[in-house]
């Protein structure tokens, strides 16, 4: 029996994610403490007991997700999980910064600020208003992606996110994804939707993070990961730092390839998948791609718990 471990990306936050781990797990106040210690400022205040609009800016949103997943594998370490339950690693976009970390690749401080500058850095590459994103449900990636290229004319338009078989999200410049949602219900998606998102993430558009993103990995240590990663921009594994180094700066600008990274986990033999941190999005989409593959979410202590009592 295999397992793999997933980590949320945004749109999991919610105002008090966490705490319930921190009432009960010494181990997952002293991650919330680290990286409150890391970033200089209490994040854990804004998690909390904060104003939802401002945990949602990118640059809260990214380092506080990754906190929240680190809190709940804490959790999971004190129920007498490790990572090395899992036979794989994956995150959805800002969530593989959490599975490197979960898997030793990098340390809990330069997680949390390497997503505050990657959140900084993809709220800044594109004017506010300028760009957008839109789920289109009911069409397939390939069709998906036929339609953003229709729609692109002179600017950017791009399939950002494989989600399932039957959600893709679009990324690019504004005017182009509002055309796709008209182009995509004409070729028949079931429903298309702008998304409430500040800037359009893994397209082309975003370049300059890209650029940012890669000056700021070449100063930060990257360590084999105990655990092989499934990585988002090539939907197999990967344990070279030098290479994951590299797919962190292409994820920027690259297309998740989710609903391949399950497929071919689920090729690998991964029968089971553990949610760790906030929401169930993903087990969610994991259900639509592969009904085989049971889904366990780790977001309280008593998901915790079962899981520790499934995995045993």
């Amino acid at each position: 029996m295999k397992r793999i471990f997933i980590f949320p990306g945004q749109g999991a936050q919610a105002i008090g994610m966490g705490k319930a781990f921190v009432g009960e797990y010494p181990a997952a106040k002293a991650v919330f403490d680290e990286v409150d210690e890391a970033l200089g400022e209490k994040l854990s205040a804004l998690i909390w007991e904060g104003d939802i609009a401002e945990l949602t800016l990118t640059q809260n949103t990214q380092p506080a997700l990754m906190a929240t997943s680190m809190a709940a594998m804490a959790a999971l370490r004190v129920e007498g999980i490790t990572i090395e339950a899992a036979d794989f690693v994956a995150g959805h976009s800002l969530g593989e910064y959490s599975a490197l970390c979960a898997a030793g690749s990098l340390t809990l401080a330069d997680t949390a600020r390497l997503l505050r500058i990657r959140g900084r850095a993809m709220q800044e590459a594109v004017p506010v208003g300028q760009g957008a994103m839109a789920a289109l449900l009911g069409l397939d990636f390939a069709a998906a992606t036929a339609v953003a290229q229709e729609a692109a004319g002179d600017g950017v338009c791009q399939a950002a996110n494989d989600n399932d078989p039957a959600q893709v999200v679009i990324s690019g410049d504004k005017a182009a994804v509002e055309r796709a949602c008209v182009i995509a219900k004409e070729k028949g998606a079931k429903r298309a939707m702008m998304l409430p998102v500040s800037a359009p993430f893994h397209c082309e558009l975003m370049h300059p993070a890209s650029n940012v993103m890669a000056e700021a990995l070449a100063h930060i240590h990257i360590h084999p990961p105990k655990i092989p990663l499934i990585a988002n921009v090539r939907a197999e594994a990967v344990t070279d730092p030098d290479q994951i180094r590299d797919l962190l700066v292409e994820q920027v600008t690259g297309s998740v390839r989710w609903r391949e990274s399950v497929l071919w986990a689920g090729a690998q033999g991964v029968t089971e998948a553990y949610e760790i941190g906030a929401g169930k999005a993903l087990s969610g989409m994991i259900r639509r791609i592969n009904r085989e593959l049971a889904c366990t979410a780790v977001n309280d202590p008593a998901g915790a718990k079962a899981a520790a009592e499934k995995i045993g």
